[in-house]
């Protein structure tokens, strides 16, 4: 199994413009980057998730930690809406370490949720440490690309107003105009949730009540789970395999 650090990547943003390229197209407000990390996502036009990742200001650059899996797209996305504007983007050999210890020289606390501790981008990972990164997730309703999180997902319904990930004052971005109706003129029908679960299933199966469909069930650890329903049909007892399932929020 690959390490956390062996699932990141970090791009390099530098250039006279760099942030106010990211603040037309990322989701959260840049200017947060004067502050600490900032999490935020890229859209399709159709306020579909792209990638989720966080923004690091390193002096005049930002840097960009996201998952490994999306870092390529993501990297060639960035070059081709920059057109003119002076901008480079470039792959780097920094690592991303994390933890809920004590915080070491560099790291940023994760904006997300405070029980998720700090990250640190620096040239070396540092060892990992002893936690169930699994069960802080799921306690907090912090979905994870892979997982919960996917190409088709909105944020809204992923959690992001409450992760501190979308800023709804920050003006137009690439899918501002679906992500703004989502917030104001809709009541979510379907969205991340946390459940009770007895036994286990593999991430990704379907989740049922009274042999309707109801959603897919995500990350499981210590009898929790977490899952994307439907909510008007999220009653009473679910089952996903062999395992049975109960809402808790």
């Amino acid at each position: 199994m690959n390490t956390y650090s062996e699932n990141r990547a970090v791009l390099r943003l530098s250039g006279s413009a760099v942030r106010d390229f990211l603040q037309g197209l990322v989701t959260n407000d840049v200017g947060g980057l004067d502050r600490g990390l900032v999490y935020t996502g890229m859209l399709t036009p159709q306020g579909k998730l792209i990638a989720e990742f966080f923004l690091q200001a390193d002096e005049a650059d930002v840097l960009l930690d996201a998952p490994v899996a999306v870092a390529d797209g993501l990297a060639k996305r960035l070059t081709m809406y920059k057109l003119r504007a002076d901008v480079t983007i470039t792959q780097t050999d920094l690592k991303v370490s994390r933890g809920t210890s004590a915080a070491p020289d560099g790291a940023l606390a994760d904006p997300r949720d405070a029980s998720l501790g700090w990250r640190l981008i620096a040239p070396e990972a540092l060892p990992e440490e002893d936690t169930d990164w699994g069960a802080l997730h799921i306690a907090a309703m912090v979905p994870r690309w892979g997982r919960e999180l996917g190409p088709e997902s909105y944020v809204l319904e992923m959690g992001f107003e409450r992760l501190h990930g979308v800023d709804f004052r920050k003006g137009c971005y690439v899918g501002q105009e679906v992500t703004a109706r989502m917030k104001h003129k809709t009541e979510l029908r379907k969205g991340l949730a946390q459940l009770a679960i007895d036994g286990a299933a593999p991430v990704g199966t379907e989740i049922t009540a009274d042999g309707k469909p109801v959603g897919v069930l995500g990350s499981q650890a210590q009898g929790r789970a977490l899952a994307y329903l439907r909510f008007d049909r999220a009653q009473g007892e679910m089952q996903a395999g062999d395992a049975r399932l109960r809402l808790l929020t």
